[in-house]
């Protein structure tokens, strides 16, 4: 008996083939292990109780709300920051706290971490007695140590990896530190902040102080953003609380959320994990990015529609400006590297590159090259900043790529796949030839072969993704880090149509030859050069991830192209 003949044998009635097939790929052919998948009851959810230094952080601020000292909430600039530190505002201020400050560094100015001079300029101008931190401080000794000498109290929430030294906080709440055993370590920094904010309710009631009660759920909006941009795993918690929390999103009643979601044609769609990743993440990112008067947390903190309806049309005005900035670095750094064409890795910069671009171009150039790409901005002294990135799969170390550079910079850091780095143009050519001599040795040959491998789920048949199949997907979903969107290889169908997009995207119409019946429109965001010379007629065998397009009132089916393999000619 073949393998596909014990799968159709053990498959329970009401799954369909091709959903059942796809079930087993994921290891979820037992019942219990579907049960536990499907099920995403908030009740199942773990205690805040169980998070190490939960109960002083209650503790302490039940003191600040009994005494109406100043609050701050100092959160990350990134959107899991961001997003944490406007659930924070919102809850305490729900909670009845009334003097509540928030700051956040700037992206380019200052950058990641919790600065000495903002502790200083929050103790001594707005009177802030009381500093909690979302998504950032588990690694801010110095910050911490000023605060404390200034007679500041500390309450550190994180998610990051500590160092060996910790700051002396009054509290710290991180589930990936030694001390907690929580088993939340999945949680991203919205996410902890997330819990911090139920046990504080629950405490706040439990010692009489609640005047105003809320539900939780209304913070959910603004936890899955931070949770699904994060890349933390979408599993346990965070699939429970992202499942509930898109529905959360739909209706959401926060001015900016809804001004957003309807200039972006979401208004009264279900929502998708892709939805908010794709969709709504890149046009708030862009904010910190180019760092240009309004940040994320100004549009999700927006209190009338007035307000959001100006800072949203600001957001998709700098989106732009920032696609703009990108394909121009883009194509500036794909003739630069051809120029130069070192074959195990790519290093090329500009005056001309905004700052806030570098690490997108960078991802491209890894992703159309296969090797590890390094790009970086020049500013009027001379000095360059950069960003690395490594092709997907590749098993490459960039902190300890530039670690064997250091010589030449002025300072680096990051995590495998995604590194930062600074050094003077003086010193560019010395840079560029210890990248080659660190990157020679390797053989780059596997990285590129695997950069072009279709990589998918399941194999399909046009005729197998239909209404039914969809239905399936929005109950397997949500999709996000280590629980991924299926993608499905859709062997031998033709391309019978082919137009560029507006930005550079691509669409076909593609055709299953031997039930002609059956065709889908495909898009292909940002594709690379490979992927540009398809043309209409062609045979080939495709892997994409299917989901609904809303055009007009109306809702298809309609794929999003992974790669590309030649077909075979009819």
């Amino acid at each position: 008996m073949q393998d596909t003949d014990k799968i159709a044998d053990a498959r329970p009635n009401g799954i369909p083939p091709v959903v059942w097939k796809l079930l087993e790929s994921r290891g979820l052919h037992q019942a219990e292990d579907r049960e536990r998948l499907l099920k995403s009851s908030l009740s199942d959810m773990r205690d805040p109780s169980c998070l190490h230094g939960i109960d002083l952080a209650c503790e302490r601020f039940a003191k600040a709300l009994r005494e109406q000292e100043t609050v701050c909430v100092y959160g990350d600039f990134d959107l899991d920051g961001s997003s944490g530190l406007a659930l924070s505002v919102d809850a305490l201020k729900r909670l009845g706290f009334k003097k509540v400050k928030h700051y956040q560094p700037k992206r380019l100015s200052e950058g990641y971490g919790v600065h000495v001079a903002a502790i200083e300029k929050l103790f001594h101008e707005e009177g802030v007695s009381l500093l909690f931190t979302v998504d950032v401080g588990i690694t801010a000794v110095e910050a911490v140590d000023k605060a404390n000498e200034l007679g500041m109290d500390v309450i550190i929430s994180d998610h990051h990896l500590a160092k060996e030294e910790l700051p002396k906080a009054l509290t710290i709440i991180n589930p990936n530190t030694d001390e907690c055993n929580s088993g939340l370590g999945h949680l991203c920094g919205a996410g902890v902040a997330f819990y911090v904010m139920l046990a504080l309710r629950r405490h706040l009631k439990e010692q009489g102080l609640l005047e105003l009660d809320f539900n939780p759920k209304d913070l959910l909006d603004l936890f899955i953003i931070g949770t699904l941009t994060d890349m933390v795993p979408l599993q346990e918690e965070n699939r429970t609380l992202t499942k509930h929390g898109l529905k959360e999103l739909e209706k959401t009643k926060r001015p900016g959320l809804k001004v957003l979601l309807k200039e972006l044609g979401y208004e009264g769609k279900e929502l998708s994990g892709q939805d908010v990743a794709i969709g709504i993440a890149p046009k708030l990112n862009a904010l910190s990015r180019l760092e240009m008067g309004i940040m994320p947390v100004d549009v999700l903190m927006a209190e009338t529609e007035e307000k959001a309806k100006e800072l949203v049309s600001q957001v998709l005005h700098l989106n732009s400006l920032r696609k703009k900035l990108q394909e121009e670095a883009e194509k500036d750094a794909d003739k630069k590297y051809n120029e130069i064409k070192t074959d195990n890795f790519a290093f090329v910069w500009s005056e001309d590159y905004h700052k806030g671009v570098v690490g997108l171009v960078a991802t491209k150039l890894s992703q159309n090259y296969g090797v590890p790409a390094f790009v970086a901005c020049c500013d009027v002294d001379g000095k360059l900043t950069g960003s690395g990135r490594v092709p997907d799969g590749a098993d490459i170390s960039l902190p300890e790529a530039l670690g064997y550079c250091s010589e030449y910079l002025e300072g680096f850091g990051g995590h495998a796949q995604a590194a930062g780095f600074h050094l003077h143009k003086e010193n560019v050519e010395d840079f560029s030839k210890k990248l080659a001599e660190y990157f020679e040795p390797m053989d780059m040959t596997e990285v590129k072969a695997q950069a072009k491998a279709v990589e998918f789920d399941i194999e399909a048949g046009f005729s197998e993704v239909d209404t039914q199949f969809m239905k399936w997907m929005d109950v397997l979903g949500p999709f996000g880090q280590e629980f991924p969107v299926p993608v499905l290889l859709f062997k031998n169908v033709q391309i019978m149509n082919a137009r560029e997009l507006r930005g550079g995207h691509l669409k076909w119409k593609l055709l299953d030859p031997n039930k002609k019946a059956y065709s889908f429109d495909a898009l292909l965001f940002s594709p690379s050069k490979e992927l540009k010379q398809w043309k209409e007629g062609d045979f080939i065998s495709v892997a994409a991830q299917v989901q609904w397009n809303y055009f007009a009132g109306r809702k298809s089916i309609q794929l999003l192209v992974q790669s590309v393999v030649p077909g075979e000619s009819q």
